[in-house]
């Protein structure tokens, strides 16, 4: 499980360098072959280790493409996905389209979420969680019944 969020730096070679702290585990898991797509919700993306990206394409296989809002579903996420291999210093190469659709420059956020990580530029990051705090303290943040049953 990926967790915490870390500032690295987009290098001049367009890479990235994911922590140390999950290199064994990734080269373990999935012998550094990662997979990276445009998040659809968010100004960033999206980074899976390959099985975790395979169970998403499962997902996505069976989606309709006579459907419209299923086949641009597939078409966005599918037409985004790059692979990135990650070298033995952990460095992972992020492709012109996927850095511009999340605006990346020199400071990035690595965002640990679970089953894959997230990957922003610091300011949007920054403005994310100024944002989701606020509203959480404001109460704008509808209780479901999912996150009632949540205990922190």
């Amino acid at each position: 499980m990926f967790r915490g969020a870390s500032a690295i730096t987009l290098d001049s070679k367009n890479r990235i360098t994911v922590p140390t702290r999950y290199r064994e585990e990734l080269f373990a898991d999935c012998q550094g072959k990662m997979i990276c797509t445009v998040d659809i919700q968010h100004p960033c993306l999206l980074l899976y280790p390959l099985p975790e990206w395979e169970e998403i394409e499962l997902k996505l296989c069976h989606l309709s493409s006579m459907n419209p809002q299923e086949r641009l579903l597939q078409q966005v996420l599918l037409g985004n996905a790059t692979e990135c291999d990650m070298d033995k210093n952990g460095r992972l190469l992020i492709n012109g389209p996927l850095r511009q659709h999340a605006s990346l420059e020199k400071s990035i956020m690595l965002v640990g979420q679970l089953k894959k990580f997230e990957i922003w530029s610091e300011l949007a990051w920054q403005t994310q969680m100024q944002q989701g705090i606020s509203k959480i303290q404001a109460g704008e943040i509808e209780l479901t019944e999912r996150l009632l049953d949540l205990s922190l």
